[in-house]
Protein backbone atom coordinates (compact mmCIF):
# COMPACT_ATOMS: atom_id res chain seq x y z
CA UNK A 1 0.00 0.00 0.00
CA UNK A 2 1.31 3.30 -0.84
CA UNK A 3 1.50 6.27 1.01
CA UNK A 4 2.10 9.92 -0.56
CA UNK A 5 2.15 13.49 0.59
CA UNK A 6 2.59 16.15 -0.83
CA UNK A 7 3.42 19.65 -0.25
CA UNK A 8 4.52 23.05 -1.43
CA UNK A 9 1.75 24.30 -2.48
CA UNK A 10 0.92 28.34 -1.51
CA UNK A 11 -0.41 31.44 -2.97
CA UNK A 12 1.63 33.37 -5.78
CA UNK A 13 1.11 36.23 -7.98
CA UNK A 14 0.78 35.80 -11.77
CA UNK A 15 4.25 34.69 -13.61
CA UNK A 16 5.54 33.86 -10.07
CA UNK A 17 7.10 30.19 -9.74
CA UNK A 18 6.33 27.18 -6.63
CA UNK A 19 7.45 23.67 -6.65
CA UNK A 20 5.34 20.68 -5.49
CA UNK A 21 6.75 17.44 -3.89
CA UNK A 22 5.34 14.34 -3.21
CA UNK A 23 6.83 11.85 -1.09
CA UNK A 24 5.91 8.70 -1.83
CA UNK A 25 6.45 5.44 1.06
CA UNK A 26 4.88 2.11 1.52
CA UNK A 27 5.50 -0.64 -1.47
CA UNK A 28 7.40 1.74 -3.62
CA UNK A 29 9.16 -0.39 -5.04
CA UNK A 30 9.48 -1.46 -8.85
CA UNK A 31 8.38 1.41 -11.83
CA UNK A 32 5.39 2.75 -11.19
CA UNK A 33 3.54 6.09 -12.94
CA UNK A 34 3.14 9.05 -10.37
CA UNK A 35 1.86 12.79 -11.31
CA UNK A 36 0.25 15.60 -10.62
CA UNK A 37 -3.34 16.53 -10.89
CA UNK A 38 -5.27 19.41 -10.43
CA UNK A 39 -8.82 20.14 -9.22
CA UNK A 40 -10.30 23.49 -9.45
CA UNK A 41 -14.17 24.21 -7.98
CA UNK A 42 -16.83 23.07 -10.10
CA UNK A 43 -14.24 21.32 -12.67
CA UNK A 44 -13.20 18.06 -13.20
CA UNK A 45 -9.85 16.21 -11.77
CA UNK A 46 -7.62 16.44 -14.68
CA UNK A 47 -4.01 15.56 -15.68
CA UNK A 48 -1.22 18.09 -15.37
CA UNK A 49 1.87 15.76 -15.85
CA UNK A 50 3.20 12.08 -14.89
CA UNK A 51 6.23 10.40 -14.99
CA UNK A 52 7.00 6.74 -15.54
CA UNK A 53 9.31 6.11 -12.31
CA UNK A 54 13.00 5.02 -13.37
CA UNK A 55 12.84 6.39 -16.55
CA UNK A 56 13.24 9.70 -18.43
CA UNK A 57 9.50 8.96 -19.99
CA UNK A 58 7.33 12.03 -18.98
CA UNK A 59 3.78 13.17 -20.06
CA UNK A 60 2.61 16.41 -19.78
CA UNK A 61 -0.92 18.11 -20.44
CA UNK A 62 -0.54 20.98 -23.21
CA UNK A 63 -2.01 23.59 -21.25
CA UNK A 64 0.85 22.90 -19.07
CA UNK A 65 4.05 22.70 -21.86
CA UNK A 66 6.45 24.70 -21.57
CA UNK A 67 5.74 26.11 -17.84
CA UNK A 68 5.39 22.96 -15.78
CA UNK A 69 8.06 20.24 -15.65
CA UNK A 70 8.06 16.52 -13.11
CA UNK A 71 10.81 15.10 -12.17
CA UNK A 72 12.11 12.85 -9.71
CA UNK A 73 14.69 11.80 -7.15
CA UNK A 74 14.46 7.98 -6.94
CA UNK A 75 16.88 7.60 -3.68
CA UNK A 76 13.92 9.57 -2.15
CA UNK A 77 10.92 8.05 -3.58
CA UNK A 78 9.76 11.72 -4.38
CA UNK A 79 8.30 13.50 -7.60
CA UNK A 80 8.40 17.14 -7.90
CA UNK A 81 6.38 19.73 -9.95
CA UNK A 82 8.00 22.98 -11.03
CA UNK A 83 5.54 25.34 -11.80
CA UNK A 84 6.25 28.25 -13.64
CA UNK A 85 4.63 31.13 -15.36
CA UNK A 86 1.69 30.44 -12.90
CA UNK A 87 -1.51 31.89 -14.26
CA UNK A 88 -4.92 32.54 -12.18
CA UNK A 89 -6.21 29.48 -14.25
CA UNK A 90 -3.61 27.22 -13.01
CA UNK A 91 -5.57 27.91 -9.20
CA UNK A 92 -6.52 24.52 -8.01
CA UNK A 93 -6.07 21.98 -5.63
CA UNK A 94 -3.16 19.58 -6.50
CA UNK A 95 -2.80 15.85 -6.22
CA UNK A 96 -0.29 13.12 -6.00
CA UNK A 97 -1.19 10.11 -7.50
CA UNK A 98 0.33 6.84 -8.42
CA UNK A 99 -0.27 3.40 -10.36
CA UNK A 100 1.55 0.48 -11.25
CA UNK A 101 -0.14 0.59 -14.45
CA UNK A 102 -0.20 -0.19 -17.17
CA UNK A 103 -2.03 2.83 -18.52
CA UNK A 104 -2.96 3.50 -21.97
CA UNK A 105 -3.72 7.04 -20.90
CA UNK A 106 -1.25 8.09 -18.54
CA UNK A 107 -2.81 11.93 -17.74
CA UNK A 108 -6.21 10.43 -17.10
CA UNK A 109 -7.10 10.16 -13.24
CA UNK A 110 -8.94 7.16 -13.95
CA UNK A 111 -6.20 4.83 -13.77
CA UNK A 112 -4.24 5.75 -10.84
CA UNK A 113 -4.77 3.90 -7.26
CA UNK A 114 -3.45 5.86 -4.58
CA UNK A 115 -3.97 9.41 -4.19
CA UNK A 116 -2.78 11.77 -1.84
CA UNK A 117 -4.53 14.34 0.28
CA UNK A 118 -3.58 17.20 -1.94
CA UNK A 119 -1.98 20.54 -1.79
CA UNK A 120 -3.69 24.10 -2.69
CA UNK A 121 -1.84 26.40 -5.16
CA UNK A 122 -3.26 30.03 -5.40
CA UNK A 123 -2.24 32.14 -8.36
CA UNK A 124 -3.58 35.51 -8.56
Amino acid sequence: HVQLVESGGGSVQTGGSLRLSCAASGGTSGNKYMGWFRQAPVKGREGVAVIRTGTPITFHADSVKGRFYISQDNAKNTVYLQMDSLKPEDSAMYYCAASFGPLLLPLSPAGYTYWGQGTQVTVS
